[in-house]
């Protein structure tokens, strides 16, 4: 480190965000799923997180204190993964920030718990929020990791020792009109959340007050900025648009679960069975139900009915007799199908 010149300029590293992509994404998805809700509440987040990006963006390259800017870092270390929306690397500290865009008013208490409040239709709705700070903090433990993999030796676990005085976790918060209430937040986490339109005040006050020794040059700037990226930032290639897809299609497998356990309404005779054996099970028999109607050359129903085989998965019946004494099935569908029916159960639970 010396002192700091005249290097006033920023470096700002990739461009793209990977939220435009999932915007792009998001967009193409929606058009096949139009009256989806949970996709446009999606792109809605996406694109406010894409804007708050874009303010903290504007902030940097009009700060006039000359740093580098690494955006959208993907980390990874053995199963651990992590998302930087912006490492700033200024003369005096390395920052990971966190950028939130969200509505509302955020408060953090006295024991560093974060919470939203906002207005809707007439009523005050508060929320607590998972600690967006504690998210940066996760983002740092990830990169030591990493850094203490590849660099072994005495004099390196000295400079792991001493990367907290250097590398900063930071939450900025991108909406102008959010009120930040930090009044009663610990000491530790005040200096670490700060409004977008703060954002060069604080990294100039944290430049003032680091002794011109220890300041960064450009030089050491821009290698630490090359090393993160050549050495740390993992490229992900990733079908956002498949990726959304077959989210909607779990989600929509949740729900059906969810929506059969209600109308199931009481347990399952055989305790080991779990409603995605029930289902499988459904499934089976409607297959099965699909068949017999087509070679019999009669409609479904008469087989059963949908809600002839919801009673059917209600009780489980290991035989037929269990099944006849149900009195679900008319003694035509239970000598008929009975017996099949029975079997196709007793194939899937046993």
């Amino acid at each position: 480190m010396g002192l700091f010149n005249k290097f006033d300029k920023t470096i700002l590293y990739k461009k793209n965000s990977e939220l435009e992509y999932q915007i792009e994404a998001l967009k193409k998805v929606q058009a096949k799923y139009s009256h989806n809700n949970a996709i446009s509440k999606k792109l809605i987040l996406c694109e406010l997180g894409l804007k708050g990006e874009k303010e903290i963006e504007f902030e940097l390259k009009n700060a006039n204190i000359g740093m580098y800017v690494l955006h959208d870092v993907n980390l990874k270390f053995e199963n651990l993964k992590a998302q930087i929306d912006y490492i700033i690397i200024t003369p005096a500290k390395v920052y990971f920030v966190e950028c939130k865009n969200l509505t509302g008013n955020i408060s953090v208490n006295s024991k560093g718990e974060f919470t939203r409040e906002w207005y809707y239709k007439g009523r005050t709705i508060k929320e607590g929020i998972y600690s967006p700070l504690r998210q940066a903090e996760r983002h740092i433990e990830i990169f030591k990791k990493i850094w203490s993999n590849n660099n072994k030796g005495l004099l390196n676990k000295i400079k792991y020792n001493n990367m907290d005085k250097w590398y900063v976790p930071l939450v900025v918060m991108a909406n102008a009109k959010n009120i930040l209430n930090i009044k009663y937040a610990p000491k530790e986490i005040k200096s670490k959340i700060v409004k977008s339109d703060n954002l060069v005040n604080l990294l100039k006050e944290d430049i003032s007050k680091t002794e011109s020794d220890y300041l960064w040059k450009k030089e050491d700037m821009k290698e630490c900025a090359f090393n993160i990226m050549n050495n740390y930032n993992n490229e992900i290639e990733r079908d956002y648009e498949q990726e959304l897809i077959n989210w909607l299609k779990e989600s929509k497998n949740n729900q059906k679960k969810k929506d059969y356990e209600a109308k199931l309404n009481q347990p399952i005779k055989v305790y080991n069975v779990d409603i995605d054996t029930v289902l499988n099970i459904r499934q089976k028999l409607v297959e099965f139900r699909k068949e017999k109607s087509k070679s019999m050359n009669v409609p479904a129903y008469y087989i059963f009915t949908n809600e002839e085989l919801d009673k059917i998965l209600k009780i489980m019946p290991i035989d037929i007799e269990e099944l006849q004494k149900a009195k679900i099935l008319s003694p035509i569908k239970l000598k008929v199908h009975g017996n099949e029916i029975v079997d196709i159960i007793n194939d899937v639970t046993n």
